[in-house]
């Protein structure tokens, strides 16, 4: 039986994600950006939480555990440096399987934007939630990490089939799309610019993506074809990413 995702708005522009095994009725949370969002909507679908699983240790992705482990027992799972603001009752690593339920979780490591971020993949269900590693037409700062290695990472999930639906951290999109148009003029971008403008006027949601869309129009992910407009034409792939990211960071339009 599927995978439900129930996801919702909370703080500024983060979402937060509950997501239910239909052949056990068990559910998780991935990160606790808002543990009273959180229990809410937890409370109005009457669904009951066994797990949360953290991608990272920033407060607005693990903040929550305190209060929502005590108010429902969830057990805490996610990679070591979430002990830096919070305990938890397991420690995963990039190979590892996380179960809730017949729903089996692949970590895939995905550093950068820290140095210990994963990522969890339901491979059956053909889902991924990528914290602040990967965005619709984004990617994360790097707080932590390398260009080096959140290219990599990058490129463990681009290798995760296209039809893959995305399940990223933040509503970045519109703002995101606007880099984009700066450094890429390709067709198949500028027709999903539009698209989001128009979902965003109409207060729409811009996630989930997919993998297949974003190897197609997300300009991090097609930085090497992108070298040249972003100054680091003949240089390997990671530092034509290190010259998108850069450029991202210095944007202002």
């Amino acid at each position: 039986m599927p995978l439900t995702v129930h996801q919702f708005p909370c703080l500024e522009d983060n979402y937060g994600f509950l997501v239910r095994d239909e052949a056990s009725g068990l559910a998780a949370c991935v990160d606790t950006p808002d543990a009273n969002a959180i229990l809410r909507e937890l409370s109005r679908l009457g669904w009951s939480l066994t797990l949360i699983l953290n991608t990272h240790w920033h407060p607005d992705h693990a903040g929550g555990n305190a209060e929502i482990k005590a108010a429902t027992g969830a057990n805490i799972v996610g990679p070591k440096e979430v002990t830096r603001i919070a305990p938890l009752d397991r420690e995963v690593q990039g190979g590892d399987e996380v179960r809730l339920g017949e729903t089996s979780f692949r970590v895939i490591e995905s550093g950068g934007h820290t140095l210990g971020h994963v990522a969890y993949h339901d491979a059956a269900d053909r889902i991924a939630f990528v914290g602040d590693t990967l965005f619709a037409l984004g990617c994360g700062r790097l707080f932590e990490g390398s260009p080096e290695q959140m290219w990599e990472s990058l490129q463990r999930l681009a290798a995760l089939p296209d039809d893959t639906r995305v399940y990223c951290a933040h509503e970045y999109t519109a703002a995101n799309a606007r880099f984009a148009l700066s450094v890429d003029d390709d067709a198949a971008l500028k027709a999903r610019t539009e698209a989001i403008f128009a979902a965003r006027a109409r207060g729409e949601p811009t996630v989930p993506t997919t993998i297949g869309l974003e190897k197609a129009t997300n300009p991090f992910l097609r930085a090497p074809l992108l070298a040249g407009r972003v100054g680091a034409a003949g240089e390997p792939d990671f530092k034509a990413f290190a010259a998108v990211r850069a450029a991202k960071d210095a944007f202002r339009g």
